[in-house]
């Protein structure tokens, strides 16, 4: 995982993926009481370089899942007494099916991937004020997505509400298509110059845009796939 400056307080740790075709991303807001980290990757070696990062940085880590999907949960065990924030929905697939991801997965494991389930859950949205740090529900991708935002620096941690790549710009969709429009609808609310993803580039605010022209042709597409 190479960390990458976005802004002062924002940094992206990415690592690509051969065997997907595009990047693996987490999410690090260095906040004023806390240290926020978005999403723990592949197993323990995903987040190590993280750790040495904060090698000389005391604050305490808040750890955010964005949704259930195992390449975003399997490096929790490591901050297994740290604060670990999903929705409730997350929490559940994750008790339900994490061992057998790992199975099914074991390919792409970067280190170990102890079963660890967030310690706490919300289903609307939750706010750190000292930080300028807001967490909200914004299902699209998965019925379970969450996004960060960062009103300090204007960043916006969008999981994987946002395509692998910018000719797939619109991810597969497990909700429907009227819940990608409302995200789009709620990501206009939020004031962000910067869009952090997890699999994709960062993006500009033109993103929305784009998916949105690109939102019913990749629907059609998908539902003719399956």
């Amino acid at each position: 995982m190479k960390p990458i400056k976005i802004t002062s307080r924002n940094i992206m740790f990415s690592e690509p993926i051969a065997q997907w075709g595009f990047d693996l991303n987490m999410g690090l807001i260095l906040g004023t009481k806390h240290n926020f980290l978005i999403d723990t990757g592949v197993g323990s070696g995903s987040v190590m370089p993280v750790l040495a990062y904060l090698a000389n940085d005391s604050k305490p880590i808040v750890v955010i899942n964005t949704h259930s999907h195992w390449d975003h949960v399997w490096g929790n065990f490591v901050f297994k007494n740290s604060l670990i924030i999903a929705h409730t929905i997350c929490r559940d697939v994750l008790e339900k099916c994490w061992d057998e991801k790992v199975i099914e997965n074991a390919a792409f494991l970067d280190g170990e991937a102890r079963k660890c389930l967030p310690n706490m859950t919300f289903a609307g949205s939750l706010h750190f004020p000292d930080d300028g740090v807001s967490i909200f529900h914004t299902p699209g991708h998965s019925a379970d997505d969450i996004s960060v935002y960062d009103a300090v620096d204007k960043v916006l941690y969008a999981g994987d509400n946002i395509g692998d790549t910018d000719e797939e710009i619109v991810p597969h969709i497990d909700t429907d298509i009227e819940t990608f429009q409302s995200l789009i609808e709620t990501y206009r609310q939020c004031d962000f110059d910067i869009c952090i993803s997890g699999h994709n580039k960062p993006q500009a605010r033109d993103v929305l845009t784009r998916m949105e022209s690109g939102l019913a042709s990749a629907w059609e597409k998908q539902n003719k796939a399956e």
